[in-house]
């Protein structure tokens, strides 16, 4: 806001300025030529009408300068009065253009936002006695959304959950995303295990993407008092006790990234671990545990885990956020997502 406050002022201070100093300096010295930057910094962030009434108000200080001077009815000042009405002008056309511009980036980020709440649309907060929270941040400026994905969907089988990180950044990566979200939410409610809806995602992969890309993730289903999660090459969890003590749930069988079935054994067994009443999961992408601070240092995620003791689950994972952004002390360098599903019935 006072960027915006400092470009509309701009025009007037210059003008006002370069006026004090012709009058100043005296009759020898012409610094009337300079007015022509009101209309031009005008152009810079105000509308077109703006920008004429600062070039009305370059002529109007230009005709009792140029009399002051001793310049009014000479050849200089015809010059002078002629350039900062041809810079009026060409101001008044780049601002047009300007303001077109804006207004079809602003076109074109309504339709981005609406197909970012298509692909990672918002997970509900309650999922029988799930409370889930979640927190997403993108390395791509002015992106909401980049190559982790997540969801988590309540099927006939329970509460299923993803988490995932594709290969690559960029355009590319989101549609890799695209690919595996649409799958997922299908084959959620398809299949009756997680292998087969793993097995899913691999075919919509291998089918669309011809192998190229890979995507780590972590497929979860949460039933009464227990949690499956089947580990394809991603990250492991954390699991929080009652008392806030974290633990990493490392997989019992190593699993490749999805897209590379072919390259490697069948796909593990979903790991059931115990998930009782106020027990956390964390779930969260490598931009998470790889971002550093100025000194090289990785975010501890491990020894951050008593922040996510708050009562409510969405404030908890907010301040885990808050603490990885102070962390860094900068911009986030890789997307970053985390996932956090707490069990309380009440």
């Amino acid at each position: 806001m006072k960027s915006e406050q400092v470009l509309r002022s701009l025009p007037f201070v210059v003008m006002a300025a370069v006026a004090l100093i012709d009058v100043l300096a005296g009759p020898r010295l012409g610094f009337l030529p300079l007015l022509t930057l009101g209309p031009t910094f005008a152009s810079v962030s105000g509308s077109i009408r703006r920008t004429a009434l600062v070039g009305v108000i370059a002529l109007a200080l230009c005709i009792p300068l140029a009399s002051y001077n001793r310049l009014l009815l000479t050849t200089q000042n015809n010059l002078t009065i002629a350039t900062i009405i041809a810079i009026t002008a060409a101001s008044m056309l780049a601002g047009h253009l300007r303001i077109r511009r804006e207004r079809e980036l602003a076109n074109v980020r309504l339709v981005a936002e609406a197909a970012q709440r298509v692909l990672l649309r918002p997970v509900p907060r309650k999922a029988g006695d799930l409370r889930v929270a979640l927190s997403y941040t993108s390395a791509a400026a002015e992106a909401r959304i980049g190559g982790d994905l997540y969801e988590v969907v309540t099927t006939p089988y329970g509460v299923r959950l993803l988490i995932g990180d594709v290969q690559g950044k960029g355009l590319e990566a989101v549609e890799t995303a695209a690919w595996v979200l649409g799958a997922f939410r299908e084959a959620a409610y398809d299949e009756a295990d997680l292998p087969g809806v793993a097995e899913r995602l691999e075919t919509s992969l291998d089918r669309h993407l011809g192998g190229e890309r890979f995507v780590t993730a972590i497929i979860a289903e949460a039933a009464d008092g227990e949690i499956s999660l089947l580990n394809c090459g991603h990250p492991p969890p954390l699991l929080i006790d009652r008392h806030g003590r974290a633990r990493p749930v490392e997989p019992q069988e190593e699993g490749l990234p999805l897209g590379l079935a072919s390259l490697g054994p069948p796909l593990p067994k979903p790991q059931r671990i115990p998930f009782g009443e106020g027990e956390q999961i964390l779930f969260y992408t490598d931009g998470v545990i790889e971002a550093r601070n100025e000194s090289g240092t990785f975010y501890p995620l491990p020894e951050r885990a008593h922040l996510l003791a708050v009562t409510d689950p969405q404030n908890a994972l907010d301040e885990l956020r808050s603490d990885l952004l102070d962390h860094i002390g900068g911009p986030l360098l890789d997307d970053a997502a985390m996932l956090l599903v707490r069990r309380q019935s009440t």
